[in-house]
């Protein structure tokens, strides 16, 4: 995926287990973003940096989004334990990963494995891809996006 292309939609289940499809935010701002694993030290950080910013994102109309093959049950857990007021989605079947190109091998002690590679995409009100910021700071990835805005 590049700046400029068409997001492609999905619809995936939230940590409520409600169905959320991408294209119902048109005429807003999307911050998609996509993580290897709920309760990891950088997930973590990344998720509550999304929410110690949230009001910003709010302010400024901005909808966020992130994204991760883990379970519902794991993301109720999740956003629970670090009050993560946006929406978290599961793609355990790598619906949408693969659809945004961030299921990639990575290389962990020298040895290859499939996983997500930490990606986040700024998706204008009309559905184009404004930004794409691949292997993003977990600490700095929400500022960072609030900058570019």
């Amino acid at each position: 995926m590049k700046k400029g292309d068409i997001a492609p939609d999905f619809t995936l289940l939230d940590k409520d287990g409600k169905e959320v499809t991408l294209s119902s935010f048109r005429g807003r701002k999307v911050v998609l973003y996509f993580y290897p694993k709920d309760n990891t030290p950088g997930c973590t950080r990344q998720a509550v940096a999304f929410a110690e910013n949230y009001a910003e994102f709010e302010k400024r109309g901005i909808v966020v989004i992130g994204i991760s093959k883990d379970s519902v049950s794991s993301h109720v857990k999740f956003a629970e334990k670090y009050s993560l007021p946006f929406i978290l989605l599961s793609d355990p079947e790598l619906k949408a990963i693969q659809a945004y190109g961030v299921w990639q091998e990575k290389k962990l002690y020298g040895k290859p494995s499939m996983g997500v590679v930490r990606t986040s995409f700024v998706i204008g009100e009309d559905g184009t891809i404004l930004e794409v910021m691949p292997k993003v700071k977990p600490d700095t990835n929400a500022s960072d996006i609030l900058a570019k805005l």
